[in-house]
Parts: C-alpha cells; structure tokens; sequence
C-alpha cells in the first residue's frame, strides 16, 4: 500500500509553518523520504501568507507557535478566510504546548491532525501514509460534503461503511454520516444513530452529539442528566459547555447562558467570536466588570489577527468607563486611569474619519465621569450625524455619552437607529436585541449613572431623606446589580425604612438577589459582616428564617 501510495505523493505541494529550524529539518527528511518534492519552508506567518498568495497547497504543516507574528490558530483562521485552505487541503497542527486549553482551542478548528512535538520519525511517515490514503479514498465522500449535498453523502459513507479496507477511516466515516443527519434537520434519526454508535464506541464526540440533537428534540431532562457527566470529563467539558452556553442563547435563558460560555471561554480563550458572545452576556447581565474583562481579552487575543482593529482598543475604553461609572472611587480613579492611558494611545486616529469622532464622544464621557457636564456637552455639539451605517458599538457608546449628559431626545432616538441595525434572528441578534430592551427602559426612565444616583443617596441618608435615598439606589442598582457596595448600601437604608414600612414583595426579591451575590462575587470579611448584621435588622437571615419555620411547625 506504501508504494502505491508513493507513487503520487510527488504531485502533492507541502507548506511547513514553523519558527523552529530542526522541526523544519526532521519534517523535510522524512517527508523526502517518503516521496515528497515539492515542499516549501515558511518561518513566520507572513512569509506563509505570501507564499500562500503564490500558489496552493496540498498539505500544510501549522504550528501552534509561531510566535514572530502570529500564533497558528489566528494563522489557520486568515488561511481559511483567504481561501488558501479548504475542503481538499490536509491540515497538521504542531505544538510543544499541550495543555488543555491549546487542545480544546485546536480542536474546535477541526485540523486533519494533531501532532505534538518533538516529532517522532515513525510517527511522521505512519500518519501521513494514513492521511493521504483518507484523502484519496474519502475524495468523493468530502467532495459531497463540500457541495453540501449531505443525502448523497449519507448514502456514499453508508456504502464506505461495508468496506473492509476503509476499517481505518470509519470513525471518519461515521462522524460524517451524523453531521449530515444535522444538516438535514433528521434530529431523531440522528439521535437513534448516535444511541447506536454509543454501544460500540465511547468517542468523546458521539456523546456530544447525542447531547446536540436531544436539546434540539427538546429532551431536556436527558440532555442535563447526560451533560453532567461530560461536565467532568476532561475531554468533554469543554464542547458540553460550549454546547449548553449556545442552548440556553437560543431559549432565552441568558443567565444561564452567560455562566456557561464564561467556563468555556475559559477552556478555550482564543476564540475571538465566543469571546464577542460573552461580551454581549455579560451587558445583558448588567456584568460591568465581565464586560471590561470580555473587551480586554478580545483585544489581547485578536493582536495581529484578521479581527485585529483599533476600535477593539475603543471597547477596552468604553467598558472601562461603564466599569468607572458603577465604581467606588478609588476603583474609578484606577479604570479611569488605565482608560486614559489608552485613550492617549489611541490619538494617532484623531484625524481619522471614522475613529475621531468616537474618540471625541469617549473623551465627552470621560469629562462626564469627572463630573464635568458642560466640557462633555461642549465636545458633544460637534457629533451629529446619526445613521445605521455607523457600527452598533460607536452608536451605542454615543447613545451613553448623550444620555450621561441628559439629552433625552438623542438618546432615545439613537436607541431606535441600533435596534434597526440589530434586526435579524442570529444568536448576537438576540442577546443585543434583548439588551436593549434593558437599555430602552434604563435610558429613558433613569437620567443618571450608578455613581450619581449613589451619591445623591448618600446625600439624601445623610438628611435623612430615607425613602429618596431607598429610589436612589433602587435605580442604581437596577443599572448595576454586581455591585456590592450599592447592594449593601440598599440594606442599610431598608433597614431605616423598615420600621415605618414593612417590607413588600418587590423589596423581599431585592433582599433575595443581593444574597444570591455571595455565589458570583468574592465578599471581604468585612462586607460579609455588614451582609449579616442587614439581614439581622431586616429579619431576613437565613438563621432568624429556619428559627421561624421551626416555631410554625
């Protein structure tokens, strides 16, 4: 079989990406070894691009670590993106890193292999003998796939299935076979089949699969008893996370979604476009602090990538004000800071048509959290020009900007032209549309940030002006519920109002959300002291409550 193969490995064109002369040396030796003519040396990804530019490839050989520009997996993206890999070319991953969360960020972009360094000699010639022979008998199969016609592709791997010589290629075959049963929306069928595949095999992927079509056949009791179990399982955990964070996107439930896609995120941090999906969670969840967090590590991983631009530098900016503006003092004096820097940075596109302006309404926003309004509503008359062709971002930073300022009329009306340019059944579409029902509600009935309604709280208590101080933070809280020092304030000043007025319902689910925090946030000793001795003067902790039920029974 070697020699037949060999026959036609010298039409095959090879492209070797990797900043390390000796994997260079050994994959060249064995690769003319084993026939190979036509094999091409890249050091750097833009070497590699430009060669890509020139000519094709059969089989290119990536590493994960090209660290003089970019690293693989931002290589891998801009070759697919460019068109220089497809459906018919061999791709090889390479990398002396093999923690989880490089596998899970490999993984997720499908390779043909993955090869961990230092390369074996054995190995080299064993698995490219094998994916040639893949490609050459499975050239049909993915040709159809390709062209999407996944029935006669269903047909063509079933047929693949009763050949004894493509035994080796079967879990190939069959993970096909079940993906085109996705395509074609055969959701039980696909459930049967992977039920059935199960009883053979324990492949990470057949689980996730069956996880896949139970939650599309709405058999969400099963599908949550079976994922935690994949929760654990180091080779699963983190499609199982990925899967359900995207689930609960489609139902609605984006609580539950933000936890999710945060741990998946976590398992595999370069994924620019999950990245954005946690991003727009955490604003849903009113997350300020996992905005900021989101922004800065888009900006991290994109560096040098085709997502790579200035204005993800803007959203570091923006999110670090939004963070400021629900901050104490000192933690806003610190964003406000690290975003001035930035900002600084950034004055090389004062002049550019785009990012000027934007720039403009950022140091607007930065004068406003300085408490300076008549600088911001100065640097604000020369923004006009609203329109849907601006990106979402720089007319939701502006809608901010006008509503800091109290310009009720151009906030509302921004609100209108970002919902337009939102409309469409995506899951971003969703998640933003959702958020700004948040916003539409939040930007017309409450003029003010969380820092401003916080000090007029404080302002309002120390007069004794309980029940303003109460509305106050109920509005501040409602802009950022994470926030502790507002969620304690708010007690304090229950426990002022109690007295005269018993609690309601709506103030005995404010008192229930701001306990639940101590799940998401990490309490000093201090601010857990405070908590309790609230709830003890509420009435509401949870000792004086199991006491209470005692009594009754």
């Amino acid at each position: 079989m070697k020699g037949q193969t060999n026959t036609s490995v010298a039409e095959f064109r090879v492209l070797i990406i990797d900043d390390q002369s000796l994997v260079h040396d050994a994959l060249k030796k064995n690769l003319t070894n084993f026939g190979f003519i036509h094999i091409h040396s890249a050091t750097n990804a833009h070497y590699a691009l430009q060669l890509c530019e020139e000519e094709s490839f059969d089989f290119i050989f990536l590493s994960f670590n090209v660290s003089s520009d970019k690293d693989g997996f931002h290589l891998y993206e801009e070759l697919k993106f460019c068109g220089h890999i497809n459906a018919q070319t061999t791709v090889i991953f390479l990398s002396a890193d093999t923690s989880q969360d490089l596998v899970n960020s490999i993984v997720e972009l499908e390779p043909d292999d993955f090869w961990s360094k230092p390369l074996d000699s054995k190995k080299i010639i064993d698995r490219v003998s094998y994916l040639i022979n893949a490609r050459k008998r499975l050239k049909k199969l993915y040709e159809l796939v390709d062209k999407q016609q996944f029935a006669a592709a269903i047909y063509t791997a079933e047929r693949n299935l009763s050949r004894q010589e493509l035994e080796d290629y079967h879990p190939k075959i069959k993970r096909i076979i079940g993906k085109s049963l996705f395509k074609l929306h055969q959701f039980e069928e696909a459930e049967r089949y992977y039920r059935n595949l199960l009883q053979v095999h324990d492949y990470s992927w057949l689980h996730i699969e069956l996880c896949r079509s139970l939650l599309k056949l709405k058999k969400e009791q099963e599908a949550e008893q079976l994922l935690a179990t994949l929760f654990i399982r180091e080779d699963t955990c983190f499609a199982a996370y990925d899967l359900i964070a995207s689930h609960c996107i489609d139902e609605e439930r984006f609580e539950d979604a933000y936890n999710y896609i945060k741990r998946a995120s976590l398992l595999a941090p370069r994924n620019i476009n999950r990245n954005k999906k946690l991003w727009d969670l955490a604003r849903l969840n009113h997350d300020r602090l996992g905005q900021y967090k989101a922004t800065i590590n888009i900006y991290k991983q994109a560096k040098n990538s085709i997502h790579d631009s200035p204005h993800l530098q803007l959203n570091v900016i923006r999110s670090a004000i939004d963070l400021a503006s629900a901050s104490s003092k000192n933690e806003a004096a610190v964003l406000f800071k690290n975003a001035h820097g930035m900002f600084e940075q950034m004055q090389q596109y004062e002049h550019d048509r785009k990012i000027g302006p934007q720039l403009t309404i950022i140091k607007a926003r930065m004068a406003c959290l300085q408490d300076d309004k008549n600088g911001a509503e100065t640097l604000l008359k020369h923004i006009s020009g609203d329109s849907v062709h601006d990106l979402i971002e720089d007319n939701l930073d502006k809608m901010k900007a006008f509503h800091e300022i109290g310009n009720k009329e151009r906030t509302v009306s921004l609100l209108g032209i970002v919902k337009k340019q939102i409309a469409g059944d995506n899951l971003t579409s969703k998640v933003i549309d959702k958020y700004l029902e948040q916003e539409s509600i939040e930007r017309t009935e409450i003029n003010f940030t969380p820092k401003e309604l916080k000090e007029m709280a404080e302002v309002n208590y120390k007069h004794n002006r309980f029940k303003a101080a109460y509305l106050n933070l109920s509005q501040a809280f409602l802009l950022a519920p994470n926030n502790l020092p507002i969620a304690l304030s708010l007690l304090k000043v229950l426990i002022k109002l109690v007295p005269t007025e018993p609690l309601n319902k709506e103030q005995d689910k404010t008192i229930a959300q701001i306990v639940a925090l101590q799940d998401t946030l990490t309490f000093s000793a201090d601010n857990t002291l405070l908590l309790n001795q609230y709830l003890m003067g509420l009435k509401r902790h949870p000792d004086q409550i199991e006491h209470a039920d005692q009594v009754a029974l």
